[in-house]
């Protein structure tokens, strides 16, 4: 199988008051390309803080983090934003949609930002038909639900068609159905998009619909499969 992103000995440490807090110990974990990973764990297991490293939005304090074999750990931070805007998108539970802008103006802004290069037009429209939205494309971020808001947000996080990308709790402030249909929307990305995606979650009834299921707790990898 062959992996975009893999980490060797990855740990963190944030200093705080009491001392020295190490978030994550000695991390290995191997990310398949084209699949649905998923990191669990409960709240404050390290999960979210992995995410950003293997993101790029955070360096580790120790150990190695290759995307598509080169060590992102040891970028300047110039590479490391262009990495981000080129080659990643992220989802957040937050999903910060620009609410003066359609569901189709705001996946266009974002192509806008990643200077893509095609019919920014036709380009977010394709990505809000797969989403499911082509028929909410003109409608206001408060005239959608919450599980519609966040299918905009793949939307727009998809669309500069991206190598990898990165959801973060994106069930979280969910319903159990809409949850489920949006982790069914991820399966489809991969099988049918050949997105790599990466997802951080809590809920143990979404671990069967990855490829990849990794547990942390306490900052330590205790399962992987």
């Amino acid at each position: 199988m062959e992996y975009i992103i893999k980490t060797e000995g990855v740990a963190r440490c944030f200093k705080t008051q009491g001392g020295d807090f190490w978030a994550l110990k000695d991390i290995d974990v191997e990310v398949p390309k084209g699949k649905l990973t998923i990191l669990r764990g409960r709240s404050g297991s390290g999960k979210t803080t992995l995410m950003n490293i293997l993101g790029a939005l955070d360096k580790p304090t120790k150990g190695k983090v290759f995307f598509e074999k080169k060590n992102i750990a040891r970028m300047d931070e110039h590479r490391r934003a262009k990495l981000r805007r080129m080659q990643i998108g992220f989802v957040f539970q937050s999903v910060a949609l620009i609410p003066m802008m359609s569901a189709l103006e705001n996946v266009e802004y974002a192509l806008r930002l990643t200077r893509y290069k095609g019919d920014r037009t036709a380009r977010a429209m394709e990505c809000l038909k797969l989403v499911g939205l082509s028929q909410r494309a003109n409608h206001l971020p408060q005239e959608l639900s919450g599980g519609e808001q966040q299918r905009v947000a793949i939307a727009r996080a998809v669309a500069h068609r991206p190598k990898v990308l990165f959801a973060d709790e994106p069930t979280g402030a969910l319903d159990t159905n809409t949850g489920l249909a949006m982790v069914k929307l991820f399966r489809e990305l991969t099988d049918g998009e050949g997105v790599t995606i990466v997802m951080t979650t809590h809920d143990t009834d979404l671990m069967e619909l990855g490829d990849r299921v990794y547990e942390l707790e306490g900052g330590e990898l205790v399962h992987g499969e």
